[in-house]
């Protein structure tokens, strides 16, 4: 990716005062009495061209697309510190209604539900845009830092006849007369595809049916998985996680430097992310904060948040993974700690107070797996086709999932996941 000082630099060099030509919409216009200083919106960012008259703006107005000639200068003020000088417009198409907000200001100052009514329009801001340029550079991270570790990118099924974490939170639905679901999860078929590939992963949609109506829930959200086999411990998928996580900040470092600028986002350290066991942390920041511990087997919101600070404070780091998780909280596929079965080989990775990844070692043992199944009531039968890799042999193996939406929230500094979705849905919203 190129960003656009960068492109105007390349334009310019040995070019200086040559003619050009660039395409984009009228983001802003200010009439200076003759002159006239239009801001283009391009793909590479904000341009400022210079029109002498007005029969040089050919009438544009904001939000039409327009094609620019002129030629290139340098100017500090300027986005980029060029300008497109002499420039001449040629309006190519034009609204047929005038804006419902003023994308020029640099924060609109919306309440969320107008923001999110008027997502269409307001993504076009160049702060939304940094949020979903580093969007796509998360997943872009993810692909090639994997694809440099040997997995292979798979597309596992959406409609599923079974859920893969089990529970009311998942979308029924009628497949031509029989009963299906919405995944919530691609993980039957990436442990599937382990036997397969041995490492694999998916950047898709999931599903939960969750009534919740808070900061950090969506009912559709993008999942990062990758699930690998021949693991000793379940350590080494967090080992792979925090490489991938290096490979991210490194990214966004190197070539998203303006969109972290734009936001005001500090990239977090991600060299040593401690971890620590679940039943430790609980203890060890409750003590600190002085707070009661109410439930012993998963972690509330604000124990998060506690825990996210103790790891800040104690280690300096935005990030901690937490193991060990009861295995009360974690799903039948989850593998228990031989040591004590109370617990799983299990983790969490909070960034900044928030969990934005679960993931952990598999069972891989058929007899396990089916007693563990019983145990909590579950009649192996009805998972038949999932079970097959397990009576055929599968090697140890563990694997993660990464909520997109999350780590972009968590990263941009926003407030709000349905911030870090482009078209969000949750319990009353199917539009835009």
């Amino acid at each position: 990716m190129m960003f656009l000082a960068q492109k105007i630099d390349t334009m310019v060099e040995g070019r200086n005062n040559q003619a050009d030509s660039i395409h984009g919409a009228v983001h802003a216009l200010r009439d200076m009495g003759g002159i006239t200083f239009v801001t283009l919106r391009t793909r590479h960012g904000l341009v400022q061209c210079v029109c002498a008259g007005k029969e040089a703006l050919d009438g544009a107005t904001e939000e039409c697309a327009v094609t620019a000639a002129g030629t290139w200068r340098l100017e500090p003020r300027a986005p980029g510190g060029k300008e497109l000088a002499d420039a001449k417009l040629t309006v190519l198409s034009r609204p047929a209604a005038p804006l419902p907000v003023p994308l020029s200001k640099k924060k609109l100052e919306l309440n969320l539900d107008t923001e999110l009514a008027l997502r269409p329009v307001v993504l076009r801001t160049p702060r939304e845009q940094a949020v979903f340029r580093i969007q796509a550079a998360i997943c872009r991270a993810f692909r090639d830092f994997l694809q440099s570790r040997e997995f292979t990118e798979i597309h596992t099924p959406k409609v599923v006849h079974a859920g893969a974490e089990g529970g009311a939170n998942i979308f029924r639905l009628d497949y031509f007369g029989k009963k299906a679901f919405l995944a919530q999860s691609p993980q039957f078929y990436k442990q599937t595809m382990v036997g397969v590939f041995e490492r694999v992963y998916e950047v898709a949609p999931v599903f939960r049916a969750e009534k919740h109506a808070t900061q950090r829930h969506l009912n559709e959200y993008t999942s990062l998985d990758f699930e690998m086999g021949y693991i000793q411990s379940f350590t080494e998928v967090m080992e792979m996680e925090q490489g991938f996580l290096k490979h991210l900040m490194a990214l966004l470092g190197r070539e998203y430097a303006a969109d972290l600028a734009l936001l005001g986002v500090e990239l977090p350290q991600v060299e040593q992310i401690p971890a620590v066991r679940f039943d430790e942390i609980k203890r060890l920041a409750a003590e600190r904060y002085g707070y009661q511990i109410r439930d012993p087997y998963d972690l509330e919101p604000e124990e998060e948040h506690a825990i996210g600070r103790y790891a800040k404070e104690m280690w300096g780091s935005d990030f901690v993974f937490v193991t060990h998780y009861p295995s009360k909280k974690r799903p039948f596929y989850a593998m228990d700690d031989p040591e004590d079965p109370k617990f799983t080989l299990s983790f969490d990775l909070l960034f900044r107070g928030l969990e934005v990844t679960t993931g952990g070692q598999r069972v891989h043992d058929y007899a396990q797996q089916v007693a563990k199944m019983e145990a909590r009531g579950m009649d192996p039968a009805e998972f038949e086709s999932y079970l097959m890799i397990h009576k055929h042999g599968m090697p140890p193996h563990g694997g993660l999932g990464i909520g997109l939406e999350r780590l972009t929230m968590q990263l941009c500094g926003l407030d709000n996941v349905r911030k870090a979705c482009l078209f969000p849905r949750d319990r009353t919203r199917l539009e835009p």
